[in-house]
This record gives C-alpha cells, sequence and structure tokens, in this order.
C-alpha cells in the first residue's frame, strides 16, 4: 500500500481508502455486524489506514463501528466523517431519500461532539459538509465554525462530499470549493465512465493546492466485472438508484457493458485485474488524495487493496482511455 498526504496538512490516507457505509449498513447486503468488523480489521492488515464514514448512515452506527473494530488503534488510521443531515429530529427514510439538513453553526457544534463520542477519539481526522448545495457552501458562519474547530483541535482537516448522485451542478460546487474555501479537500463521484466532475477541476485543485477524494469509483460495480445483462439487485440495494427506469438501466448497465468490452487491454497480460486499474486509473491524478471503492466482500477486499501495488496505468493506456471517453467509447451507433 501507498498512501498521499491532504495538500498542506500532516493528514495521511492510504491510497485506497475504505468506505464505511457498506459494512455499517445493510444497502450492500451485508447484514451481519460481526462480518463488517472482520472487514475493517483485515483491511487494517492489508495497509488501508484511510476509513470514510458519516453519522447518518445507521443513525451512528457506521461511526461506533470503528472503535468497536480498533479498540487500541487509534493512532494507526486515519478517519473521515460527516455532519448535516439532522439526524436527532428526522426519521431516515427506507428508500434512502435525503433527510433533512441544518448548516446551523450551533449544529454543527452538537454534531461534532456527538460523532466525537460516538467515535471514542479526541479529534477528527478529515470533516465534511455532507451533500452541500451551492449556497450552503457560501455560509461563511458555518466555514468559521470549521476553520474554529481546526483550530481547537477537533478536526485536523475538513472539506465536503458531494451527492448524493452524481449531478452537473457538483461542477460548480468543487470549484467553488476548491477556489473560494479554505477547505482542505472534496469528495466526488469520479470514475473511467463519469468522469464530468473531476475532469473540469483537477487543475484547480492542482493550483490551489486542494486535494480530492473519489467515490463510486467502480461506476456502481461495473468496472470490477461482476455484472451482466441480467444482472438485478435485492429490495434495498443502493445499486438500484442506477435502474429506475428502463432508460436508465439501458444508459448505466446495458451501455456500460458495451464499453467493458473496449477496456480489456487494461487487464490483458498486465498484471492488473479490471476492479485495480480502475483504481490505478482514478490514482493517476496527482490531486488524488485517496480512492474509496464499494468494498462489500472479503474477495473484493483482498483485490482492492492490492490495487496500490499494480502497475500504474502506462502513457499510451492513459491515452487510448482519453481518446474512448472523448468518443463516447465510439458507441454512437449502438441502440
Amino acid at each position: 500500500m501507498k498512501y498521499r498526504n491532504f495538500p498542506g496538512t500532516d493528514v495521511k490516507a492510504s491510497e485506497v481508502g475504505f468506505g464505511v457505509w457498506t459494512v455499517a449498513t445493510t444497502w450492500w447486503g451485508i447484514t451481519e455486524r460481526q462480518v463488517g468488523v472482520d472487514m475493517l480489521r483485515r483491511a487494517l492488515e492489508l495497509g488501508i489506514t484511510f476509513y470514510d464514514t458519516a453519522d447518518t448512515y445507521s443513525d451512528g452506527g457506521a461511526e461506533t463501528i470503528l472503535p468497536e473494530a480498533f479498540p487500541t488503534q487509534r493512532d494507526e488510521i486515519t478517519i473521515a466523517t460527516k455532519f448535516g443531515y439532522d439526524i436527532y429530529n428526522s426519521v431516515a427514510d427506507p428508500s434512502q431519500r435525503e433527510r433533512p439538513q441544518n448548516w446551523e453553526p450551533t449544529y454543527l457544534r452538537i454534531a461534532v461532539e456527538k460523532s466525537l463520542e460516538r467515535l471514542k477519539t479526541d479529534r477528527i481526522d478529515f470533516y465534511q459538509m455532507h451533500n452541500p448545495r451551492i449556497d450552503d457552501l457560501r455560509r461563511d458562519d458555518l466555514l468559521a465554525e470549521l476553520e474554529a474547530l481546526k483550530q481547537e483541535g477537533k478536526i485536523r482537516a475538513y472539506g465536503a462530499t458531494l451527492g448524493p448522485a452524481i449531478n452537473d451542478r457538483q461542477i460548480e460546487e468543487t470549484a467553488y470549493i476548491l477556489e473560494h474555501t479554505k477547505m482542505d479537500a472534496v469528495q466526488i463521484i469520479y470514475n473511467l465512465f463519469e468522469q464530468q466532475i473531476g475532469a473540469p477541476n483537477f487543475a484547480l485543485a492542482e493550483k490551489n493546492g486542494k486535494g480530492l477524494l473519489a467515490r463510486v469509483p467502480h461506476a456502481s460495480d461495473l468496472l470490477l466485472g461482476r455484472l451482466n445483462e441480467k444482472t438485478t439487485f435485492a429490495p434495498g440495494d443502493h445499486r438500484n438508484w442506477r435502474m429506475t427506469s428502463n432508460e436508465a438501466k439501458r444508459l448505466w448497465l446495458d451501455r456500460g457493458l458495451l464499453k467493458v468490452e473496449r477496456i480489456d487491454f487494461l487487464t490483458n497480460n498486465t498484471g492488473r485485474t479490471l476492479g485495480q486499474a480502475a483504481l490505478q486509473y482514478v490514482l493517476s491524478h496527482p490531486s488524488m488524495v485517496t480512492v474509496l471503492p464499494n468494498i462489500y466482500d472479503m474477495p473484493l477486499l483482498e483485490e482492492l487493496a492490492a490495487a496500490s501495488d499494480v502497475a500504474p496505468l502506462s502513457e499510451a493506456e492513459l491515452q487510448m482511455l482519453n481518446d474512448l471517453h472523448e468518443h463516447d467509447y465510439y458507441l454512437e451507433d449502438v441502440a
């Protein structure tokens, strides 16, 4: 495993991180707590030190699982969590719709103290606004309070996670964070097939000394090679949002499988799996601090934890990928 620092800070992250929501909610098929604990412990053994969670996942359960898994290893791991959804005055929607948000500085203070308590720690390494919109990012009072928490040592770095689903508005939101705030980094959806948020903002990140984090690096498993045209997901599985209509399924799954066929050069005699190559693509951008794949079983954990150590993509491979992306993988004639 290789490691990178959040620019301008001493906060270090493993190149491959762990999104805790897969093991602490039921959205990815894991229903037994101990299975999640075992996976987190194995991840650390494999060199994964960056764990990204949020207070809203399982109403705090995705925070309490970290000290449960790592009771004596706090100094060995880097914890990122999030705030913004008012979990204390609302009930989680079974359909996974967004809950009401609260961006008042007074609520921020409550949220950070509650997270510190659940995490059983005295500091949060990377604290993120959870799915803000542009007007929320412009709240000087909130940003001043985040800066105060950083000065107090309760948080070591801060930023925002943009979502929930990918949306073109996040291009502007990312640019605003990078150019007009003191935030250290921003987490976006970015992968080989969905580059619209990251591509226009990589230069801004480097220019302003800010970091980026990528989630959904496998386009909801398309880039793992685990899906086919008959794939369905169980009720409650988070990936169902990709297939809310026949047209959505066609654009994501059917065309996505055709795209996967066109990138087999990434795995032919390269020593990489498709999943590893997808992570190496994201990590090829210098401003990318860490990538957060959705890990939900042990074989996948073993495979993706090794991605940091496989051969980086060559310049020729990157050029081929850029050409494919610019031409929509030459699928214009595919129905």
